[in-house]
């Protein structure tokens, strides 16, 4: 059960859910990436995939259901812009630039997907995984 509320200890809750996700899903994809069909290449996931989706996704219960729909937003995501990294942030410091991605979830409805690009290797990198509001 994923709690809905906003308070710090559901928040938390949902924090503790998505890591444990992760950890199931890299323990049944060794490979740790997925093919995304839009960009015709692999999108891998990293500990800044985990520790980035967790922290923001966890604020949101929407944002929290669509991490679990990891695979699918991996593979299908659409590239809608780029941008630079934030400067000064050290997450995102490996990255030469920032792919901001979409995926329409059944049921929750716009994701947004950001994906770093690596700095010597291109290299794709899932960043962190949003449901975009509809408010």
């Amino acid at each position: 059960m994923i709690p809905e509320g906003n308070s710090v200890e559901e928040i938390k809750v949902r924090e503790q859910i998505i890591r444990e996700f992760y950890r199931e899903w890299k323990e049944k994809n060794p490979s740790q990436k997925r093919y995304n069909i839009s960009l015709k290449e692999y999108i891998n996931i990293k500990m800044v995939s985990i520790v980035e989706t967790s922290e923001h996704a966890a604020k949101r219960y929407l944002s929290t259901l669509a991490v679990l729909q990891l695979d699918s937003i991996l593979s299908g995501a659409k590239k809608i812009s780029i941008k630079r990294t934030k400067p000064g942030n050290a997450n995102q410091k490996p990255f030469e630039k920032i792919m901001l991605m979409e995926y329409n979830l059944i049921g929750i409805g716009k994701i947004k997907m950001t994906v770093g690009v690596r700095r010597r290797t291109k290299e794709k990198v899932q960043y962190c995984i949003t449901a975009i509001s509809n408010e």
